[in-house]
Parts: C-alpha cells; sequence; structure tokens
C-alpha cells in the first residue's frame, strides 16, 4: 500500500507547552509564559512572511531520485536509481478562506519543456467558479506533486509547508516545548500534533501527526530552519529546510530543502534535494483589445 501524503484540517487556535518541569528554578508559569511569547512571536512573523512572500516568486531546482534498498540476496539483479530534475516556479497563492497556499509550478523537466503548464494554470486559477476554495486550495496542493517519482504518493514536499502549522486555523493541535539552543541558528522550538483529524494524512485515510522544530530568533521570531518528521508503521517522511537572508528582498527565503520518505513495505527510499534562487517581485502585465 502506498503512502500517499495529503495535507488538510482546520481547527481552532490555542498554543500550549510543557517544558517547565524540568527546569530547576523556574515555576511552571514563568516557563509557560516564556514560550508562550517565543511561540507569538514566531507567529507573527510567519504572518508577516506570508505576506512579504506572497507578492514574490522563486526559481526552484529539484532532485528527486529512487533508491533501491540493498538487496538481501547476493545474486539479486543490480538496480540502478531512478532521477528526474524539475525546474519550477515556486510561490505562495492566496485562496479565499483558506489562507496562503504553498504552489509549485512545473515548467521543465529533465531539460524539457512542460507543454501543458499554460492549460494547467488556467484550470487552477481561472476555471474554478464551481469549485469551492477548499478544492481549489487541495489542487493547488495536488498540482505541485503530479511530477513526483517513486513508489509514495506526496505533496508536503514544500519548503515553507511547516510554518502553516504557526498559523491560526492549525497552531491549537500542537503542543510546542522549547529545545537545546543552537549557537549558530538560535533558540529551538519543538512541535508535536495531538489533534485529529491530522494535518497529514494517507491515501487510505489514515492518520499521520507530525512533529520536529523550529530554529527561530527568539526576540524577532524569524525562522532560519525547520525540520518535519511523520513516521508511523508503514510510511516515513523526513524534510529538512534552512533558510538565507535575501540581499535584495531583505526577507529570509527559503535556501535548501532536503527530503527522504520509505514505505516501510517497499524496496526503495525517495530522496530530493531542492535548492531556490532567483527572488524576484511578480511583474503583471495586461493588454487591452477592441472587438469589431
Amino acid at each position: 500500500m502506498s503512502g500517499r501524503l495529503l495535507a488538510w484540517a482546520c481547527v481552532l487556535a490555542t498554543a500550549s507547552g510543557a517544558f517547565a518541569q524540568t527546569l530547576p528554578q523556574t515555576s511552571q508559569a514563568d516557563t509557560r509564559t516564556d514560550l508562550a511569547a517565543i511561540v507569538d512571536r514566531a507567529a507573527a512573523y510567519v504572518e508577516r512572511f506570508q505576506r512579504g512572500f506572497g507578492s514574490m516568486v522563486a526559481e526552484e531546482r529539484y532532485e528527486q531520485s529512487v533508491i533501491p534498498v540493498l538487496a538481501t540476496s547476493a545474486r539479486s539483479p543490480r538496480v540502478e536509481a531512478e532521477r528526474v530534475v524539475l525546474v519550477s516556479d515556486f510561490l505562495l497563492v492566496q485562496v479565499p478562506g483558506e489562507g496562503w497556499m504553498p504552489f509549485r509550478d512545473v515548467f521543465e523537466r529533465n531539460g524539457r519543456k512542460v507543454r501543458d503548464r499554460e492549460e494547467r494554470l488556467s484550470k487552477l486559477f481561472l476555471n474554478g467558479s464551481s469549485r469551492s476554495a477548499f478544492e481549489q486550495a487541495r489542487e493547488i496542493m495536488l498540482e505541485g506533486s503530479r511530477y513526483n517519482i517513486g513508489s509514495i504518493e506526496r505533496s508536503i514536499n514544500l519548503p515553507t509547508l511547516p510554518l502553516v502549522f504557526l498559523t491560526p486555523p492549525h497552531r491549537g493541535r500542537f503542543d510546542f516545548d522549547l529545545g537545546k539552543r543552537d549557537p549558530d541558528d538560535g533558540t529551538v522550538v519543538e512541535f508535536k500534533e495531538f489533534g485529529t483529524p491530522t494535518y497529514i494524512s494517507t491515501t487510505g485515510g489514515r492518520d499521520l501527526p507530525v512533529s520536529g522544530r523550529f530554529w527561530l530568533d527568539e526576540s524577532t521570531g524569524t525562522i532560519r530552519r525547520t525540520e518535519l518528521d511523520a513516521v508511523d508503521s508503514g510510511v516515513e517522511a523526513h524534510i529538512k529546510v534552512s533558510y538565507r537572508l535575501d540581499d535584495v528582498t531583505q526577507l529570509w527565503v527559503p535556501a535548501r530543502m532536503e527530503e527522504r520518505y520509505r514505505d516501510r513495505r517497499g524496496t526503495s527510499d525517495v530522496r530530493g534535494v531542492a535548492t531556490y534562487s532567483r527572488f524576484r517581485k511578480f511583474q503583471v502585465s495586461t493588454s487591452e483589445e477592441v472587438a469589431p
């Protein structure tokens, strides 16, 4: 059974933490207040990031490979790894009622232009009058996964996805905790999902809770790294993302995404590395013709 990873859920927003019990000389209330304040600043930063990045587009170079698991028998035939290189525009699009959605618009696959790009974009954004906002948002998420390779179908391979966990519709399904401070990337805030239905599910509708961590500037909430893990008895996913300060826009933007997936009953691992460049503002042009 393949482990198709689909994102979706909606709950009320709250914040919680359970860090104080192990800290000497610090009251439980004080620690929870400090943690809540840090999470609040991170959430406020995500809101600013979405507004700023929402007017930008980046170029993504994304290499995926399917690596066969080592055979148990020496007589097993050698199987070469499968690889694909995708080049895309990566951006955030705002869907009314659903917020900012990460969107991968693939325009090149293994050096060849994707032919049906204009038709696909028209169906996603121009012909949606009969769809609900939720349905359109789901289609946007799935569009970015249509060129994935490997036996594990997935739509969570998006660098900004963990930031969604700090937004009001989803924050209440997570517990937050303080981790060990990183000398290079600042304060570590760990997260663990407890709400159901979970944000990620498999093709069979099985809940797949996530955990992970944010590395952030404690004073501003600026997020510099993220790590996401989704693991159960059937499938596992691990995604790491690093950010960098863009000199032109002065925004912390995605720099590199590394990912690994495994169907525990399968015979191969799926690996991916994506890098981001050419960050630029939207340029919108219009034309007008007089009909006879």
